[in-house]
């Protein structure tokens, strides 16, 4: 039976002792304890009630076992729906019921507030370190195989909300073909191989953190320097380890108020990815002077994920963000008469290619 997504993202990982995860403390999660985690994960849904087609609802901190639980859903074919750590119960409450979400996954320290959340929407509450009886104790329990669900290519893999800049945050659904289309396509663009390691200090409830650093590294075999959170002084500590680096401009700037960011610390570097907000020029042209290297800025969305890239081997303009991906077409028109506009003329982007 074929798992489109989870094929090409992990079945070739199987038995694999190559480094997946390092750690800040040092530990290191091959891909294959990864994915036996994921495994044991996957067992734990099914025995809890999901079905096929059913929502998973996670709000945790950043970690391997948060991860895992990504892995877990695509094999068991549920619809994996990551959260923002910071989301109140209140906000959470009409995220869970908006998206009929079936089983909620949260921190040991939200499930006091979340259980009734939970249960006003007719959802199961579980703890993913929970002790006693959290849902990594439950996974414990069961094999560390197990056998993913068919799924196509048309078939629903994730939700992701929208900021919300229109109104209401709205459920972006995204299917097996949209995530792993867009993966190839920058694990193309991008050049990145089984050779890199990518210093991530990106949240993983996000498309940035997610499906663009993660799954990338995934498809490229790669490992990844995993952070819970962005810490400059750390990040420059591996930096000399490390080949490539994705982040939101304000890690670029904390970067260079650093005095110990210098030349050398970015020697072994390849590339430098910044997006989800726009990257001031100053911030590019500073960040040029000090290192050597020109920042590649991307657009993209959470409906859509990447739709436009700067060239990895010809010049990254600072302030755009390059040109439509291959695959991708992309055109800008008046957003009352629906005509196209000319360049330098301001309206609304509409999108087409297989990340749609």
């Amino acid at each position: 039976m074929s798992n489109v997504l989870f094929d090409a993202l992990f079945a070739n990982h199987i038995g694999s002792e190559a480094p997946f995860l390092i750690l800040p403390d040092g530990d290191v999660w091959s891909y294959q304890r990864f994915l036996e985690t994921a495994a044991q994960y996957a067992h734990v849904l099914e025995a809890l009630g999901l079905e096929v087609g059913d929502r998973l609802a996670v709000q945790v901190q950043k970690s391997p076992e948060a991860l895992a639980t990504y892995a877990a859903c695509l094999q068991a074919g549920v619809i994996f729906l990551p959260l923002n750590t910071a989301y109140t119960a209140h906000e959470m409450a009409y995220f869970i019921e908006n998206s009929g979400a079936k089983l909620v996954l949260c921190d040991a320290k939200a499930e006091t507030a979340l259980r009734p959340v939970a249960q006003a929407a007719q959802a199961q509450l579980q703890v993913l370190n929970g002790d006693g009886s959290g849902f990594t104790n439950l996974a414990m329990q069961h094999p560390k195989s197990f056998q993913p669900r068919a799924r196509s290519g048309d078939d629903l893999a994730a939700f992701l909300y929208t900021s919300g800049t229109t109104g209401r945050s709205k459920g972006a659904m995204l299917s097996h073909d949209n995530l792993l289309s867009n993966a190839k396509t920058l694990c193309d663009a991008w050049r990145f191989t089984a050779q890199d390691v990518l210093l991530h200090a990106l949240p993983i409830f996000h498309t940035h953190g997610l499906f663009v650093a993660t799954n990338i590294c995934l498809l490229a075999g790669c490992s990844m320097r995993f952070y819970p959170a962005f810490d400059a002084k750390k990040l420059i500590q591996d930096m000399p380890m490390a080949t490539t680096f994705m982040g939101v401009p304000t890690f670029y700037s904390r970067l260079l108020n650093d005095p110990n960011f210098t030349k050398s610390v970015t020697e072994n570097m390849r590339l430098f990815v910044s997006g989800s907000a726009p990257l001031l020029t100053e911030t590019h042209e500073a960040f040029e002077s000090r290192t050597g290297h020109r920042i590649l800025e991307r657009y993209g969305m959470t409906e859509t994920n990447m739709n436009t890239s700067n060239p990895y081997n010809a010049e990254r303009r600072a302030g755009t963000v390059g040109f439509p991906l291959p695959g991708i077409e992309l055109r800008i028109i008046d957003e009352i008469t629906e005509e196209l506009l000319f360049q330098g003329e301001i309206g609304m982007i509409e999108i087409r290619g297989p990340n749609v």
